[in-house]
């Protein structure tokens, strides 16, 4: 007997009234198998065997990764509370390497501050240090180093820049008269309060080693002239020449013994004979080196600068004294423009600047330092990544940490000396001006990019030695041409970067020939006396 074949069947139980509401669409849909459901599968299955798939699972882990690394930026600024002050970022800085430090910040948001146009050196031109004497003055070099019958004392006056300037004309003007330097006397400024010696600052063997064959370097005058009354003549007039020297100091120095010279600045002409040149610029370049201690404190501040990459280095001459000098304004509060006011006209001895010229005529002649908003606003004309760090050089402006603010809140890594330094690390030159100083001419002198705000021994003693170092780029602001365009509030932003980009890009710190213009100082423009480049001729020998 046939079994009858049992067919299992499946049965929905559904009530009626959800029956009644289904459309016969949706009513297919629950009942039918779903053939959607099997082709979005082989659609899937087809996306994953696809090189699209890997792509797209490559930019998501990017992305992701690029996630995680934002989540630990910080971008909280470095600059501390009071301009001279040591912040505690900073000093994890120091200590822990630069680990979890604002310093950190270029190097955290990728490299786009390290490819901007900013960083960009200027072309050399291949020119390079040339001291190529002439054998007139290699012959005379050595009955002048022999002499030990006349000697020139001198007394040098002002910041250490300014200083500096008078030694180097002091070594000049003793080769012209053929005379033994003893070495400067560094007078007490009432300003600088700062009693340094000349060995306190530079290394005196160094200076004496480098210039042995061009002129005798002693300490002190030899017994045979200590009791000799020296000359004194305080009235050397402005851009003297070799000639006027030799015509108004060689005989009385020949006579007596012993000449001493006081007030050099500016006094010797900036146009010399080519060996005199020369001449300033060895003694520029290579014999005036700091004392060992201030090159490595300058090199420790510059490693601290330089550990996350470039930098700029700013010389801001924003203190009070610079706006008496300058009869310029701060241009902060009204309250600070009438203490200037009052101040110059309480001391009009002062002031150096054009006296019979209003403060608007000297801002307009280009005669005022730039202040921290006109800073900022050419900067970013130029092209500076707001990641800049930025080495501040100089004193305490007038006004505080508020007047500095125009250019800190747009360039918020902003550091100085007392900001890089360890606790206690600038301790011993604390009250000691020159040294000081001379600490931010090394970091100074290091930067990838330095600007002065206005001009001064700081500034051009900064550029020379950056143009003899291969013209390393070195912004000098071309103020004159462009503090219109600063006055003017309609010019659209766009159109006055572009402005300032225009007037600027020949000012970059490129080769200029000294010749080219009458009266330039060949400490600040080396070539064509102190730098050659396969095309300029050397002296004839």
């Amino acid at each position: 007997m046939a079994v009858p074949k049992i067919i299992n069947k499946s049965h929905i139980s559904v009530q009626s009234q959800i029956i009644n509401s289904l459309s016969d669409a949706s009513l297919d849909f629950l009942l039918q198998p779903n053939k959607k459901k099997q082709i979005h599968r082989s659609k899937l299955r087809a996306f994953l065997r696809s090189s699209r798939f890997f792509i797209s699972l490559a930019f998501l882990l990017g992305f992701l990764w690029m996630l995680k690394i934002l989540s630990n930026f910080d971008p909280s600024a470095p600059f501390s509370q009071l301009p001279c002050s040591v912040s505690q970022e900073t000093e994890a800085v120091i200590e822990n390497g630069g680990a979890d430090s604002d310093l950190d910040f270029a190097a955290k948001i990728g490299e786009k501050g390290e490819e901007s146009e900013f960083w960009k050196q200027p072309d050399g031109m291949g020119y390079w240090p040339c001291l190529d004497f002439s054998g007139g003055y290699r012959r005379e070099s050595g009955e002048i180093v022999k002499d030990r019958a006349n000697y020139l004392m001198v007394v040098v006056a002002g910041g250490m820049n300014q200083q500096r300037n008078q030694i180097i004309d002091a070594v000049v003007i003793a080769r012209i008269l053929g005379a033994a330097l003893v070495v400067p006397i560094l007078q007490k400024n009432v300003i600088w309060a700062d009693e340094s010696e000349f060995s306190d600052i530079f290394d005196l063997d160094h200076f004496k080693s480098v210039l042995a064959n061009d002129v005798r370097i002693v300490s002190s005058l030899p017994s045979t002239h200590v009791m000799t009354r020296p000359v004194e003549e305080k009235r050397t007039p402005l851009h003297a020449s070799p000639q006027w020297i030799r015509s108004h100091y060689h005989k009385k120095l020949r006579r007596e013994g012993v000449l001493l010279l006081r007030g050099l600045d500016s006094r010797l002409s900036k146009d010399l004979p080519s060996d005199l040149q020369k001449l300033r610029c060895k003694v520029t370049f290579d014999a005036l080196r700091f004392v060992p201690r201030i090159i490595e404190l300058g090199t420790k501040l510059t490693e601290r600068m330089r550990s996350k990459g470039p930098y700029l280095a700013l010389h801001l001459r924003m203190e009070k004294d610079v706006w008496v000098r300058t009869g310029c304004l701060p241009g902060l509060t009204r309250d600070y423009d009438e203490m200037i006011n009052n101040e110059r006209k309480a001391r009009p001895e002062l002031l150096t600047s054009r006296s019979n010229m209003t403060y608007h005529d000297r801002k307009l002649a280009g005669l005022c330092p730039l202040n921290a908003l006109e800073v900022a606003r050419l900067l970013k004309a130029l092209g500076a990544p707001t990641s800049t760090r930025i080495y501040w050089a100089g004193g305490v402006p007038l006004g505080g940490k508020e007047a500095l603010l125009p250019l800190t809140s747009e360039f918020p890594h902003f550091f100085n000396k007392e900001d890089l330094a360890l606790p206690g690390e600038l301790e011993p030159i604390a009250n000691k001006p020159s040294l000081l100083a001379a600490v931010d001419d090394i970091v100074s002198e290091n930067s990838d990019v330095f600007m002065p705000s206005h001009g001064g021994n700081m500034g051009h003693a900064i550029q020379g030695h950056r143009a003899y170092a291969g013209h390393k780029k070195t912004i000098i602001p071309n103020k004159r041409q462009m503090i219109p365009h600063f006055l003017n509030s309609s010019i659209p932003e766009s159109e006055f970067n572009r402005l300032i980009l225009e007037l600027q890009q020949d000012s970059m710190g490129q080769p200029v020939l000294r010749t080219s213009k009458a009266g330039r100082d060949v400490t600040k423009y080396p070539i064509p006396e102190c730098m050659c480049n396969g095309t300029t001729a050397h002296s004839a020998v």
